[in-house]
C-alpha cells in the first residue's frame, strides 16, 4: 500500500513538472517565432520537438524490447491521427467556439496536406502491398529508397513554404490588423537566443519525463487488457503536448493560420524527419523495422485525410468542422482499445 501511495505520488509530482515544461517550452518558441516572423517560427517547435522525438524512438528500438519493431510505426501513425484529427479539431472548435468563423490561406494548408498524404501513404501504407518481403515489412532496398523519398518530399516541402511560396502561410491582412503580436517590438539577439537554449532544455525535460511515465503507462495498459498500440499513443500525445497547446493558445486568438502550420507541420516532421533516421539506423545496425498498418488503420487515416481536405478547401472554417474532426479522433482512439 505505502509503495502503491509513494508511487502515485511520484507520477502527480512528474505530472506537474510536465505541465510546466510543456508551458516552458511554448512560452519561449513564441518568443523565437515572434524574432523570425512567419512561418520560420512555427518550424522551430515541429523540428525541436520531431529531433528529441527521434531520438526516444531510437533508444527504445536499440533497446531490443519486445515490440521494438513496432515503434516507429506507431508513433508515426499515432503523430499524424492526434495532429489531423485531435489537434486540429481541437483548435477548430476552440476558435469557433469564441470567433464563429476563422479563415486561412488555403493554398498553403492544401498543399501541406497533399505532402502529408503522400509520406503516409509511402511509409505506412506501401509495405502491406509491395510483395517482395511478407507482411508490414520493407526490403532493406525498399526501406532504403523509402527513406531517402520521404526527406526529399520534406526537403522540397521547406524550401516551398519557407523560400518559394512563404506568403501561402502567412495570415490574411485582416488577420494581422487585429493581431497584437504582429505589431508588438521583437525581442533581442540575446533574449532569442536564450529563449532558443530554454526551447530544447524544456523539449527535452518533455520527452524525458513521457520516457520515465511510460513503464507506468505500459502497466496500466496491461492491467487493462488493452493493445499495446496504447503505449506508443500514450507517449505520442506526451510528446505532441507542447505543440497542441501552443496551437490552441494561436487558434484562440484567432490566428488558425499559425495554428494549422504548427500542426500539420509537426506531422510532417515526424514523417520527413522520423522515417529517414529510423530507416537508416535499422539498415546500419541490421535492426527489424515493421512500418505497414492495417486496414482498419488505412480506413481511418485516409477517413481523416479526406475530411481534412474538405475542411482546408474553401480558407474558413467553423465549429461545425471541429466536431467533426473530434468525433473521427475519438472514434480511432476507441478503436485502438477495441480494434
Amino acid at each position: 500500500m505505502t509503495y502503491l501511495l509513494s508511487q502515485t505520488w511520484f507520477i502527480g509530482l512528474m505530472g506537474i513538472i510536465l505541465i510546466g515544461a510543456v508551458l516552458s517550452a511554448v512560452h519561449h518558441a513564441e518568443v523565437i517565432a515572434h524574432k523570425t516572423g512567419e512561418p520560420y517560427g512555427t518550424l522551430v517547435l515541429s523540428i525541436s520537438v520531431t529531433i528529441i522525438e527521434v531520438s526516444l524512438i531510437i533508444a527504445m528500438m536499440l533497446s531490443g524490447h519486445e515490440g521494438a519493431e513496432f515503434i516507429a510505426r506507431d508513433a508515426v501513425f499515432a503523430t499524424v491521427m492526434i495532429v489531423v484529427n485531435g489537434v486540429i479539431g481541437l483548435c477548430i472548435f476552440m476558435g469557433g467556439f469564441k470567433h464563429h468563423e476563422m479563415s486561412f490561406r488555403n493554398e498553403g494548408t492544401n498543399s501541406t496536406l497533399s505532402v502529408l498524404t503522400a509520406l503516409a501513404t509511402f511509409i505506412l501504407v506501401m509495405p502491406m502491398v509491395t510483395v517482395s518481403a511478407p507482411g508490414p515489412d520493407f526490403t532493406k532496398s525498399q526501406l532504403a529508397f523509402a527513406g531517402i523519398a520521404s526527406f526529399a518530399l520534406y526537403g522540397a516541402f521547406i524550401f516551398f513554404q519557407t523560400v518559394s511560396h512563404r506568403d501561402y502561410y502567412l495570415p490574411k491582412a485582416d488577420g494581422k490588423k487585429t493581431d497584437g503580436d504582429i505589431h508588438a517590438d521583437k525581442p533581442s539577439n540575446l533574449k532569442t537566443t536564450v529563449s532558443a537554449f530554454l526551447l530544447l532544455f524544456s523539449l527535452a525535460i518533455v520527452v524525458g519525463l513521457a520516457k520515465a511515465l511510460s513503464p507506468a503507462i505500459e502497466v496500466g495498459v496491461k492491467s487493462a487488457g488493452a493493445p499495446k498500440t496504447i503505449v506508443g499513443i500514450a507517449i505520442a500525445m506526451l510528446v505532441l503536448m507542447p505543440e497542441a497547446y501552443a496551437a490552441v493558445r494561436a487558434a484562440r486568438a484567432n490566428r488558425l493560420q499559425s495554428s494549422l502550420n504548427l500542426a500539420l507541420g509537426s506531422a510532417l516532421a515526424s514523417i520527413g524527419l522520423t522515417i529517414p533516421t529510423v530507416a537508416a539506423i535499422a539498415i546500419f545496425f541490421n535492426l527489424p523495422l515493421s512500418l505497414g498498418i492495417s486496414s482498419l488503420n488505412m480506413t481511418l487515416m485516409y477517413l481523416s485525410f479526406f475530411i481534412g481536405a474538405l475542411t482546408l478547401a474553401i480558407g474558413r472554417t467553423t465549429l461545425l468542422q471541429g466536431v467533426v474532426h473530434l468525433i473521427i479522433f475519438f472514434e480511432y482512439l476507441f478503436l485502438s482499445l477495441v480494434p
